[in-house]
């Protein structure tokens, strides 16, 4: 099922209006391609069950489900939650070639997507903290997520 994420959107997205909107840091890394410092930021040792969306928009993206801790000081992801909901292009910024992470309804500048995860998919969402914004599970029917509270099964707010 499709769901409308415009209502998470404010009415105006233009540039302006983000920038009263997001933080700095938010900005930065969603519109210009930024990256966070590693170990210094939000999410990257977060553990409690719940989803994460992309801060501009609300799309769904991630699940703490598929959440490990790569070693990299961001937070990282075997798989998106809702793969319709990224897009993967090339990155040949800082004379590397690597695979960019954007969100597809916002455009948000996520992260990137390296070939070094572990099983089942040998993928790492290695995502920016600064583009995501953490619904816990408690929040997620509230929040307008309750549609993924069946993944939580058997799940408490304190695991």
């Amino acid at each position: 099922m499709k769901m409308d994420y415009s209502k998470y959107r404010e009415d105006d997205p233009t540039q302006e209006n983000l920038r009263r909107r997001l933080t700095p840091l938010q900005y930065e890394v969603t519109q210009e391609d930024g990256t966070e410092a590693p170990f210094d930021n939000a999410f990257w040792d977060e553990k409690r069950p719940g989803i994460y969306v992309d801060v501009v928009s609300g799309e769904p993206l991630f699940s703490s489900r598929d959440k490990y801790d790569s070693g990299s000081g961001w937070p990282s992801f075997v798989r998106p939650l809702e793969p319709e909901n990224l897009v993967e292009r090339e990155d040949l910024r800082h004379g590397m070639r690597r695979t960019e992470a954007r969100s597809r309804g916002a455009n948000s500048h996520l992260g990137h997507v390296f070939g070094d995860g572990p099983q089942p998919t040998g993928l790492r969402y290695c995502i920016n903290s600064a583009a995501l914004r953490f619904i816990p599970l408690e929040d997620m029917e509230r929040e307008g997520y309750g549609e993924y509270l069946a993944r939580f099964a058997g799940e408490r707010e304190e695991d």
